[in-house]
């Protein structure tokens, strides 16, 4: 994931020419509702488009509405939201997943307004929606510094395991292998707030063996990413499960979340722990020697 957003720029022509072609899709004589709050900009467009046979008629309530208009489908989340409330047709001027378009989308209207800058501006109106002033001296900034953290943060997206795990054969090895007290930091994907802790993964080779720092760049992977812990774990065996085909592979976590100390039940000293066992680990054996290696240490 890189800070450096792509912007796709439209000009007032390219929006005039995209209110044509959804003119011509709307059946004659639609009552448009238009989503707020693009899609005023939008559905004026297509009545201007519309020209003299004024077909389309914008409304001020959805129960009026024959069709919904918007001037971008993004995620898809708006139409889902509008269209399972209601089974009406959904016409937008951009349609990001259809036309296969990647980067932030700028309308005329938003150069005009002062909104450009991609995901920044989104960062801005979270510090208005909390009660601040994204303009006073100490926050002009926040927005670009948000973003750049944003890309370290995150940047598990970009990455994949099968880049990290560099495997070798070595049929001498077949003794448990444990890297335990790996620090991870990930974000709650329910209050994205952070969760931090230890990780603790083993696997029994099979003839492949891997660097121990690669194990641990496995677990950042998945860690850079909108988490919940148990998924975590479960990632962290199945990649060396897939890559190692070892004997068997095990991931323990024990972390806080701050969406439980700081937030909500706000209970300081709680602390979650998971577990994902495959293979051997599952075996009592395996299980209790893992778990006795985990915790050797701790009492002392």
């Amino acid at each position: 994931m890189s800070c450096d957003v792509e912007l796709n720029e439209l000009s007032w022509a390219d929006v005039i020419e995209r209110a044509m072609v959804v003119s011509r899709q709307i059946p004659p004589g639609s009552f448009m509702y238009p989503v707020p709050r693009g899609g005023m900009f939008a559905a004026l467009a297509i009545a201007s488009a519309d020209g003299q046979r004024q077909s389309h008629t914008i409304v001020e309530r959805p129960s009026e509405a024959t069709v919904y208009v918007d001037d971008i489908v993004d995620s898809g989340e708006t139409r889902r939201l509008y269209c399972d409330k209601c089974d009406k047709p959904f016409f937008a001027l951009v349609d990001k997943p259809a036309e296969g378009i990647i980067g932030w989308i700028v309308f005329p209207w938003e150069r005009m307004s002062g909104e450009v800058g991609g995901p920044e501006e989104n960062v801005r109106r979270l510090i208005e929606f909390i009660g601040d002033d994204p303009k006073r001296e100490g926050l002009r900034e926040t927005p670009q510094r948000v973003i750049r953290s944003y890309s370290e943060l995150f940047s598990g997206y970009s990455q994949d395991a099968s880049q990290v795990l560099k495997v070798f054969s070595d049929d001498s090895c077949n003794e448990m292998v444990v890297v335990k007290d790996i620090e991870i930091y990930s974000m709650c994907e329910h209050h994205m707030l952070p969760f931090f802790g230890r990780c603790h993964m083993a696997y029994i080779p099979d003839g492949r063996v891997v660097g121990v720092s690669k194990l641990v760049r496995l677990v950042e992977i998945f860690a850079r990413r909108l988490q919940i812990q148990e998924r975590l774990c479960e990632q962290v065996t199945a990649a060396l499960d897939e890559y190692l085909k070892p004997k068997g592979s095990a991931c323990v976590i024990e972390a806080v979340h701050l969406c439980m100390t700081c937030r909500g039940v706000q209970k300081q000293h709680s602390k979650m722990i998971t577990s994902s066992l495959t293979g051997a680990f599952r075996e009592s054996v395996g299980r209790a020697e893992f778990f006795s290696i985990v915790q050797h240490g701790r009492e002392q």
